[in-house]
């Protein structure tokens, strides 16, 4: 059973690599600028090629550490479920998406610095797949990989 075990995780090491790479691509290559939760939904998936690598190589704490990818795996639905949200206009704009308060005491430098920026909106849509946003595609992947993880975690001492 640790073959199987084994093949899972790296299939979901591959997908986490190939999901980073894949936003990098988007960003760097296809011109796409992510905004602020775009970026924040990568970080999912790089603690989770962490964590896995730890499984794989030092197979220390391994139960522990399964629990530890289900939550980080449904942190990251739950992000990208939030960003869904204020695409489709259920959620408002938070302060993590708006652009930064001018405070008065900024130089005129600073502020056209600040404006050359071009912060994104995190309702703005910029690239789609089949239709359908990065965003939401990443709530429901998120949200599987939640529910394999927690199913390797219950199941860990029966297939050792």
């Amino acid at each position: 059973m640790e073959k199987n075990f084994n093949k899972i995780l790296l299939s979901i090491l591959a997908f986490s690599i190939l999901s980073i790479f894949s936003a990098y691509f988007i960003e760097y290559v296809l011109g796409h600028k992510p905004c602020k939760l775009c970026l924040y939904q990568r970080y999912p998936y790089f603690v989770s090629v962490f964590l896995i690598l730890n499984i794989l190589v030092l197979k220390k704490y391994v139960k522990l550490t399964l629990l530890t990818l289900a939550l980080v795996s449904f942190f990251g639905s739950a992000i990208a479920f939030y960003h869904f949200g204020i695409e489709q206009g259920f959620f408002n704009e938070s302060l993590i998406c708006e652009a930064k308060n001018f405070e008065n005491n900024l130089s005129k430098d600073e502020l056209l610095k600040s404006l050359s920026k071009n912060t994104i909106s995190c309702k703005t849509v910029t690239f789609r797949v089949f239709g359908l946003s990065l965003a939401s595609i990443n709530t429901v992947l998120s949200f599987v990989l939640f529910g394999i993880f927690m199913k390797l975690y219950k199941n860990y001492e029966r297939n050792k």
